[in-house]
């Protein structure tokens, strides 16, 4: 994919409040340029207007800050094109507290009895794109392009919202929509945001064609290719302490590269999450995290808050420069490159608009296959599943006529199929709706229940009950399949008036059935195993699915790695254009720090990591890379061999053909 989005840029957010004075007073262009510069940025994302609702600018649309006594826009555009860098403009859409308390019936209405409490509360309303606040909205966004004409515009909160203020009700009752039904107030909340992002569309389009779009709502919904498509390309906002974790943007960036567009990944410099003044990552962090955008395929963004003095911290600077400094020299090797990848995982949210961003089975799943250093792509159901080796259907994917048919294509063209807990089950979960190698004979009633693996499986702890905390289903060997793991059920289920020990019962002893079974096409697990490593993480989870993928790829991986922790993470990317094949090793120790927050601070040296690679010819070099380090390898059966004899965080190897 051609991702032409510039490599190394910086969110700045000016969320500053009517009551702090002397605004900018301390703004620097020499200053601002000689950051940038120390931080190796090459674009920055500026603001016009933040959630407090003023404009950083004169503005007929708007209300310059109070405390602004000059166009802080315009001087920071300006330091921008004098060093060559790019600068997007930022307006706050969604929330405008100025607006919000001149305009409480503008504000987005939850439920019905909900009201907005001025009084208790210190935070942003919400507004709605069903009031006139729209127009005021639009007329800011042209005021910005005809002023600024800017690269890009990053729309902030903006997302489908359920709202029941009186416009949105009137608007429903119009349109034959019944408020009472949630339904309905969903399909409601589509129009809204539909009509929004059409005015916008109009809008910018006005003065330029060639405008970057993007409106953020903080995650990038699975399976809504629609929303997405709104965009002209897509930010992931990511910050792994500040609420989203370590697990998130794995999972968005397998899904958002499956969608042919231009992609950056977001993470942010503070020790928390936005808003932190005074607070700092250790640049190790910021080098894991910038890396991890790299070795996905995307391009790189730290946020950062300007002080109001608009004076940049050079400690922020130098901070995000450790980082940069290494991108920058990493960047030729990550430009038009495609993933290469084996495994879809089918997105339980992209499945079924029940399930809640951050499902636990599409967050399991993506976990075990880091772990077992896959390459995997997550999808939804508009991407072709034939480009996969093998398909993982996580735990509940319900398979309707038109799935099924799709699946069952999908077997008979040679692909490989792994299904857990309800997955394959028809939409009234009495049968299979597709050859798993199994008959389905409905839910168990154990909670826990155990597994035990057969020998074969050789689990690191033997073969024996292994509690099972999460749902299970019974099934029976079909067509000849091999049962590879048995379930057995407790003596009871734990009540409060028949309960045993502090947990749970043991397993009752000649209890065992059918678990998991293998027809040579398919593999399936009666538990919903990634839901239960989502919550529990325990390792026999981990063991019983990698037994499984084992068993369908068998030796047709595109790589394996030796080696490198459970934490560290291998991905590989083509460049056919310039005929190499780039592997990403990294690696990153994490720990816990006060309530919570899994902070990475010192970095670890991991030594002699075997990567076997599947390459399209002869290779004619392997070279450690940026250091441009030559390494010996073997080639036999169309796979090279080699050894990464050293590294820290991160380490890339061109395979070049």
């Amino acid at each position: 994919m051609t991702n032409k989005m510039p490599f190394r840029q910086v969110h700045l957010d000016f969320h500053t409040s009517p009551a702090i004075p002397s605004v900018g007073e301390s703004f620097s262009k020499e200053q601002f340029i000689a950051a940038l510069r120390a931080g190796h940025v090459d674009s920055i994302t500026l603001f016009s207007k933040c959630h407090h609702g003023y404009s950083f600018h004169p503005a007929e649309t708007n209300e310059i800050h109070p405390g602004l006594k000059f166009d802080l826009l315009d001087a920071q555009l300006e330091a921008c094109r004098e060093a060559g860098i790019n600068a997007p403009v930022y307006i706050s859409a969604g929330f405008d507290e100025k607006d919000a308390v001149c305009h409480p019936e503008w504000l987005v209405l939850g439920s019905p009895s909900a009201g907005a409490d001025f009084v208790n509360e210190a935070r942003y309303h919400l507004l709605c794109y069903n009031t006139p606040y729209l127009d005021k909205l639009i007329a800011q966004i042209g005021e910005v392009m005809r002023k600024y004409n800017p690269s890009g515009l990053f729309l902030d909160i903006s997302d489908v919202r359920h709202c029941y203020c009186s416009r949105c009700l009137a608007s429903m009752r119009q349109k034959g929509l019944n408020p009472k039904d949630p339904a309905h107030v969903r399909e409601h909340g589509e129009q809204v945001y539909a009509e929004y992002c059409d005015r916008v569309e109009r809008e910018v389009r006005k003065y330029n064609p060639d405008t970057k779009i993007f409106h953020n709502a903080g995650n990038i919904t699975r399976g809504r290719r629609d929303l997405a498509y709104r965009d002209t390309h897509l930010e992931i906002e990511s910050l792994p302490t500040g609420g989203w974790g370590y697990d998130h943007f794995p999972m968005s960036a397998a899904y958002v590269r499956t969608l042919g567009m231009d992609y950056l990944g977001m993470t942010g410099k503070f020790h928390t999450t936005w808003g932190e003044f005074g607070g700092f990552k250790h640049p190790n962090a910021l080098r894991y995290e910038t890396a991890l955008s790299l070795a996905f395929g995307a391009r790189c963004s730290v946020g950062d808050q300007l002080h109001p003095s608009g004076e940049m911290n050079m400690s922020t600077y130098n901070l995000i420069g450790a980082a940069y400094r290494e991108v920058e020299e990493k960047e030729k090797w990550c430009t038009d490159t495609a993933p290469v990848t084996d495994i879809a995982i089918l997105s339980s949210e992209a499945c079924s608009p029940r399930n809640p961003r951050h499902n636990n089975a599409d967050t399991g799943a993506s976990r075990m296959l880091l772990e077992g250093k896959y390459l995997y792509d997550i999808i939804d159901l508009e991407t072709s599943f034939e480009k996969y080796k093998l398909l993982v259907l996580p735990d509940n994917i319900i398979a309707d006529n038109a799935l099924a048919q799709r699946l069952g294509d999908y077997l008979a063209a040679g692909g490989k199929l792994l299904a857990t807990g309800e997955s394959c089950l028809n939409p009234e979960k009495t049968a299979f709706a597709v050859d798993i190698g199994a008959v389905y004979e409905g839910p168990n009633r154990c909670r826990p229940s155990y597994m035990i693996p057969s020998a074969e499986l050789n689990m690191i702890n033997g073969v024996t009950p292994y509690v099972m905390y999460a749902a299970a289903q019974n099934i029976l060997p079909a067509g000849g399949s091999a049962i590879f793991a048995s379930l057995a059920e407790s003596y009871f289920n734990r009540a409060p008036e028949n309960f045993s020990s502090h947990q749970h019962t043991p397993d009752k002893p000649g209890s065992r059935r059918p678990g998991a079974v293998f027809n040579g096409s398919a593999a399936y697990i009666c538990w919903n195993v990634f839901e239960d490593y989502a919550i529990k993480g325990s390792l026999c989870l981990k063991e019983l699915v990698t037994n499984a993928i084992e068993m369908l790829l068998g030796g047709d991986k595109s790589m394996t790695v030796r080696n490198l922790p459970d934490r560290g993470i291998a991905t590989l990317t083509d460049d056919p254009a310039q005929k190499r094949l780039v592997s990403h090793l990294l690696f990153a120790h994490t720990c816990l720090r006060g309530g919570g927050i899994e902070v990475i601070e010192d970095t670890v040296e991991l030594r002699d990591i075997a990567v076997t690679v599947r390459c399209p010819a002869e290779p004619v070099s392997v070279t450690m890379v940026p250091q441009m380090q030559p390494l010996p390898f073997d080639y036999a059966g169309g796979m090279v061999s080699f050894t990464v004899p050293a590294f820290t965080v991160h380490q890339m190897t061109e395979i070049a053909y």
